[in-house]
């Protein structure tokens, strides 16, 4: 999984990332403090695997990662080259959701581009931002299959198709919310991988006493600057959570149980890691599965109702095509019996063919024959 961190200059994007992936992003009030688009990758917590990986004695656990891509602070005019220009767009093309953090706390110390905190016209600023990047591609194309189209009727449907998007776009609206009318549409819109049609991910970034106060009221936050962001990421169902990039710059310094400790002086149930995760897990309908044995155990993130061929295709193209079985037990009763063999004997390990679709927790040792 692939996320791309986006906001204004002095939101707290860089301070988050150097907390998330300790990859010592450069972090200073002013602009463009990141010149070239940080790439950090950050292991999922999963108890799940730690324990497995202790049963077994494994010789090495490996967790699922989540790459982080961090992108220059973006300013108007960006997409025609204000600022740094719109070189940096191009990175988050290849993303899977696109993390907004947005600036949800007062400090006259840090300055605002804009010189005053409003998350809805910073929110706003930012997508027009990517809809202009987006026309610039869909024109291009469009100028590209054009001179085709008086040929072939499949071309002519095509551009009819991006002239249409176009027109959505150039009237505020963001491509997600277009719909294709038929299947040759919606592959060409998926081939387009427009950045406005990623889903996204609002990070809320408050001060201190306000992450406090949102823990302990469940969600309904004191802080007007929240609801504001909840008000608008409402409008098309993506997701939303409050950090303190400070605090979570903080917590990224101590070991787990250090950190375990200054979460609960601070009230607080989780980091705001284990927030993005959890969101970033339901926004893209994605799960794991594991494996275990001596050598290796490890989770493996797939797509909420993959069926086992395709889940084992992740380990290996041979396991996918070569498929006969696969052996499953859940993770939870493994632990319970304390071994493979002492769970087949229960006859709790199913055998489990093509069509099975694999849970969220599975333990799977595929059989396979090439």
């Amino acid at each position: 999984m692939e996320l791309g961190i986006v906001g204004l200059p002095n939101v707290g994007k860089s301070t988050l990332f150097n907390s998330l992936t300790k990859a010592g992003a450069e972090s200073a009030n002013y602009p463009f403090c990141t010149i070239d688009p940080n790439i950090g990758v950050v292991a999922v917590p999963d108890e799940r695997i730690r324990l497995l990986g202790e049963m077994y004695h494994s010789k090495k656990v490996t967790p699922a990662t989540i790459k982080f891509v961090d992108i220059a602070g973006l300013v108007k005019g960006a997409s025609k080259g204000e600022g740094l220009g719109n070189q940096f767009l191009a990175n988050i093309r290849e993303v899977d959701a696109i993390v907004h953090v947005v600036r949800c706390f007062e400090d006259e110390n840090i300055v605002h581009v804009d010189g005053s905190i409003d998350p809805v016209r910073d929110i706003e600023t930012i997508n027009l931002e990517l809809i202009f990047a987006d026309i610039e591609v869909l024109e291009r194309r469009a100028a590209k299959q054009g001179r085709a189209a008086h040929n072939d009727k499949k071309v002519a449907k095509e551009v009819e198709l991006i002239k249409r998007l176009i027109a959505h776009l150039e009237s505020g609206a963001l491509a997600k919310s277009f719909a294709a009318e038929d299947e040759d549409e919606a592959e060409w819109l998926a081939s387009y991988n427009l950045l406005t049609a990623k889903p996204v991910i609002f990070a809320a970034n408050v001060a201190e006493e306000d992450l406090k106060a949102e823990d302990e009221t469940d969600g309904k936050s004191g802080n007007v600057y929240v609801q504001k962001v909840r008000e608008y990421a409402e409008k098309d169902g993506s997701p939303v959570f409050v950090i303190c990039a400070q605090i979570e710059q903080e917590i990224a310094e101590l070991d787990d149980d250090e950190k375990a400790m200054f979460l609960e002086d601070l009230g607080l149930k989780e980091s705001g890691l284990d927030k993005l995760i959890k969101a970033s897990y339901r926004t893209l309908n994605l799960m794991s599965f594991l494996t275990a044995g001596e050598d290796e155990t490890r989770a493996w993130t797939i797509k909420i109702g993959t069926k086992a061929p395709q889940a084992a295709g992740k380990i290996h193209s041979d396991f996918e095509r070569g498929f006969i079985r696969a052996e499953v037990v859940n993770y939870k009763d493994l632990l319970e019996c304390g071994s493979l063999a002492a769970a087949k004997e229960k006859g709790i390990v199913g055998l489990e063919g093509k069509d099975y679709v694999v849970q969220d927790g599975d333990v799977i040792l595929f059989r396979f024959n090439v």
